[in-house]
């Protein structure tokens, strides 16, 4: 394996999978000198893809979210096109930060006059591309792990605005706990944006269903309705809608 990008494919392929990896074992595996190795991870930590340690590297955030990405894509990019079928020409619109709520801008393209206001630089990167969409970006505490901003300004933000429809995630979400998340900040966010819009949807792929996070966010009864796969059971399904929530299953 000695050209260039199969090398870096294969090592943010085991940095996904491990976390962290070494020099010398690289140099070992791919049977290139650890001279070659170290220039590889120079290159790569200076597109933000990973960050170097003493005699290897770790995974960064940045690679952390693109591989969140590729998981259940298929699902996502469905559940994206189906949440975006919900939204109007001329509609006012908060995103939550998150893999599955960025596919939801992706699908938006030919709408007019969207106004989308975000926490998210995932979001922003894709709705940045759509002259139509006027996009206000919270400020806020960058969070690497989730690519949001989050804190104080964020809320100021979030509150001097109300929109018709704001699209969220989750880490996980059940009946009786509703939605959670393992980060606190996030939590605010997303009870903010509840907060100022007339519709609350759940962008959520099926393999959230039945989890809990560590912060409780939103009881479901604060939604208007979950987009998620066809993956869900029929089971799972029936108990989301008797407890009165509208379910698009993509």
């Amino acid at each position: 394996m000695a050209a260039k990008e199969p090398r870096e494919k294969y090592i943010l392929d085991l940095l996904a999978k491990d976390g962290s990896l070494s020099v010398s074992a690289l140099s070992r595996d791919l049977g290139v000198s650890e001279v070659t190795i170290r220039a590889n991870l120079r290159d790569l930590e200076t597109r933000g893809l990973l960050t170097r340690t003493h005699g290897g590297a770790q995974a960064s955030s940045i690679q952390s979210v693109l591989e969140r990405q590729r998981v259940r894509q298929a699902e996502k990019e469905r559940i994206g096109a189906a949440a975006a079928a919900l939204v109007k020409d001329g509609d006012a619109m908060m995103v939550e930060a998150g893999t599955t709520t960025a596919t939801v801008i992706r699908n938006l393209a030919g709408r007019a006059g969207l106004q989308v206001v975000t926490n998210s630089t995932l979001v922003f990167a894709a709705a940045r591309i759509n002259t139509s969409m006027r996009v206000t970006l919270t400020g806020g505490n960058f969070h690497h792990e989730s690519e949001s901003l989050v804190g104080f300004h964020a809320l100021r933000t979030i509150h001097d605005f109300n929109v018709r429809i704001a699209f969220i995630g989750t880490d996980g979400f059940t009946v009786d706990r509703g939605i959670t998340t393992q980060f606190a900040e996030g939590a605010d966010v997303i009870r903010a944006m509840s907060e100022r819009s007339e519709e609350t949807w759940l962008v959520a792929d099926s393999s959230k269903y039945g989890r809990a996070g560590f912060v409780n966010v939103l009881p479901l009864d604060r939604l208007t309705g979950i987009v998620t796969d066809a993956d869900m059971s029929e089971e799972s399904l029936t108990v989301l809608r008797d407890s009165g929530l509208q379910v698009v299953v993509a």
